[in-house]
C-alpha cells in the first residue's frame, strides 16, 4: 500500500486519468473528490463488497444450474 500525505485542495493522479482530490478534512472524516472517465466504476469499499456478495451469491444459484444445463 502507497501512504501518501495531502493537505485540503491537494490532489493526486492514478493511471494518468483519475484524479483524487482532499475537499475538506473535519476531524476524523475526510471528504474526497473524485474525477475519473464514466467507464471507469467508482465504490466506497463497503459498497464494493456487497456487490461482490450478491454477484456471488447469483452465480452459485443460477450460475452453476445454468452451466449444467448448458454442458448437461
Amino acid at each position: 500500500m502507497l501512504a501518501l500525505s495531502r493537505k485540503k485542495n491537494e490532489a493526486l493522479i492514478v493511471n494518468n486519468n483519475i484524479e483524487i482530490t482532499v475537499l475538506e478534512i473535519k476531524g476524523e472524516q475526510v471528504k474526497l473528490g473524485i474525477s475519473a472517465p464514466r467507464e471507469v466504476p467508482v465504490y466506497r469499499k463497503e459498497v464494493y463488497a456487497q456487490i461482490q456478495e450478491a454477484n456471488k451469491e447469483a452465480m452459485n444459484a443460477d450460475g452453476l444450474e445454468n452451466l449444467k444445463k448448458l454442458f448437461g
